[in-house]
């Protein structure tokens, strides 16, 4: 568990009261060694990972250097001088750490209290602070999403969840390109007459039509013909050209958004198989229609980098920016007096920057030069809020490779879910036969979306993604099915369990099992988990904790037997109880849906 650097509230997590008794004995314990610790570093510095020597550490490096002191013989002497305390059992130092046992009961006990009785706001905390946009996903309206494109919405909508968990106000956006090149190719085609298609694009359409496809695949579908075809034909791409100008001057077609509201209508339909979903919508034309891009064109000219080039475009002198070579010169005016898409970025950020006091951008690692050319010209235009960027590494296929839509190489995220779904539904079945055709369609739906979210956010955005069916839907490891069943044995407990009900009444002296302990400490870890992923963006290290969770879970279920226990039955069902809400609500936080029963 990575550290905070607040002290949470005893109201919403069982660690508060541990925490504030261990921060202030080690200041006090410092003090009286010649050593000023400030209780904001000291808590930053706790690691609550838990170990043989303790369920907290605190690490001398840092201020053994600032003192002049060796860590290892600072850390004995803190160690010996942290005065008493009832929620502390022992204190102790090794190496350079000094180390805390805690009361194990009174930990049990505040932490199956706020689990059983926080419920579903278990691990959240109460809203505060100012508004926050995370903008996610937004890509072109020109065709389906392949699993490449997945990944962006799967990090964006967890962290989204994450943020509003730990109280913070969260509008998510979905920013719609409808003025670029690509954007125009889909309009170019569709607004044609069918007999007036060339050959090489129209072959790709007819007799593949189906009736009621999806509308993004439909529309769509002529995408990485037509990206064929220009690249071959002058005539054509000089169409598309001045079919953009059009687009960018305000005379766009009248089937020109039409079409790209149909074409994202149907990205949006998978996107809800996954959970995802968004409450805003920003069209780019909109930003051109309002007079926003304008205002921004104008405030750049003026910009003391500005130059005019020989051909009448305007560019920034980025080179104080260290960016590459090539993109020292920032053009943000075509010669025609239309805009590049960076210039209509600049005035989304903008509208961001009025509206929220944090800006969250996810992008793919093929858009960190964009992100920095944005940044750059923000500072050029004395702007002093910046967005946040979370940026991801791409998702490939055990073959290896990039997926493009304009290739033609990718795998669309509807054939994934079909067949995920179609694998899910086998596996179910295996282990159960008795269920109804409805009931299986429902299970088999959740497992197959819940894996796909699960192994792409499992991963550290900074990490590339192999996307394999084995890993995603195995019911054992660290996989999406994993914890749904580790859910529903945890639901099936309880339902075995039916003469203890909530509240779930238990003594907190009968957990003394070392499975117990290992797994109440991991609950107790549960609000600050979610706490850390919403300052940092880490989202796999909520996939971590479910996962640990959910393994923990069923080493304990092995190890000690829960119903047909004496006088700890009732102890270990609310300890059961106390696991499936947890679970559940990091389930939750993850967009997979807990199961009853798998």
């Amino acid at each position: 568990m990575a550290p905070t650097d607040s002290l949470p509230s005893s109201a919403t997590d069982p660690w508060a009261p541990f925490l504030g008794a261990i921060v202030d004995g080690l200041v006090v314990a410092a003090e009286s060694r010649g050593v000023s610790l400030p209780p904001d570093a000291v808590l930053a510095s706790l690691n609550l990972d838990g170990g043989p020597e303790g369920e907290v550490a605190f690490p001398c490096h840092r201020v053994g250097q600032s003192a002049g002191r060796k860590a290892d013989e600072l850390a004995s002497e803190i160690a010996l001088a942290v005065p008493p305390s009832d929620l502390v059992r022992s204190v102790s130092s090794k190496g350079a750490y000094v180390n805390f046992r805690v009361d194990p009961a009174r930990l049990t006990q505040a932490t199956l209290e706020l689990a059983l009785t926080r419920g579903n706001r278990f691990g959240h905390a109460e809203p505060s602070g100012p508004p926050v946009v995370v903008e996610h996903t937004s890509a072109n309206p020109t065709g389906p999403f392949h699993i490449g494109r997945v990944r962006n919405g799967i990090i964006g909508d967890t962290f989204a969840r994450v943020l509003r968990a730990a109280g913070v106000p969260v509008t998510t956006q979905y920013y719609v390109d409808d003025m670029g090149r690509q954007a125009a190719m889909i309009t170019w085609i569709w607004t044609k007459p069918r007999d007036e298609w060339p050959e090489a694009i129209r072959k790709t359409v007819d007799g593949a039509e189906t009736p009621g496809e999806k509308t993004d695949l439909h529309r769509g579908r002529p995408y990485p013909a037509v990206s064929t075809y220009l690249k071959e034909n002058e005539g054509a791409r000089e169409e598309v050209a001045r079919l953009v100008q059009r687009i960018e001057a305000g005379d766009a077609p009248p089937e020109h958004r039409t079409l790209a509201q149909a074409i994202l209508t149907g990205m949006l339909q998978s996107l809800a198989r996954l959970r995802i979903s968004f409450d805003e919508f920003v069209w780019e034309s909109d930003l051109v229609r309002d007079g926003s891009v304008d205002r921004v064109l104008e405030r750049l000219r003026a910009c003391p980098t500005a130059v005019r080039e020989e051909n009448g475009a305007w560019a920034i002198d980025a080179s104080r920016y260290g960016l590459p070579k090539e993109s020292t010169h920032l053009v943000f005016q075509r010669a025609d007096g239309t805009s590049l898409y960076i210039t209509r970025d600049v005035a989304y950020h903008l509208s961001k920057f009025a509206r929220f006091a944090r800006s969250i951008d996810v992008l793919g690692q093929d858009h960190q030069l964009h992100a920095r050319c944005l940044d750059a010209l923000l500072e050029e235009l004395g702007e002093t809020q910046r967005p946040m960027f979370v940026i991801y590494q791409d998702i490939t296929v055990p073959e290896g490779g990039r997926m493009s839509t304009r290739g033609g190489s990718a795998v669309w995220l509807d054939e994934l879910l079909s067949e995920a779904v179609d694998r899910a539904r086998a596996e179910v079945l295996k282990r159960r036969e008795d269920l109804a055709e409805a009931d299986v369609d429902k299970i088999a739906e959740a497992v197959a979306t819940g894996a796909i979210r699960f192994h792409v956010v499992r991963a550290a955005p900074d990490k590339p993604v192999v996307f394999r069916w084995a890993d995603a839907l195995s019911f054992e490891g660290r996989s999406g099915p994993f914890l749904q069943y580790s859910y529903a044995r945890a639901s099936s407990v309880l339902r075995k369990g039916g003469a203890e009900m909530p509240p779930y009444p238990f003594d907190a002296g009968r957990l003394t099992d070392p499975e117990e302990a290992a797994l109440v400490r991991i609950l107790a870890r549960f609000p600050r988990t979610v706490a850390y992923v919403a300052r940092t963006g880490h989202v796999h290290s909520l996939a971590g904790y479910a996962h640990e969770l959910a393994d923990q879970f069923n080493r304990f279920y092995h190890a000690v037997p829960v119903l047909r226990s004496g006088d700890e039955r009732a102890s270990r069902i609310a300890l059961v109880a106390a696991v499936r809400q947890t679970l559940g609500n990091a389930l939750d936080l993850l967009g997979v849906v807990p199961l009853e029963a798998m």
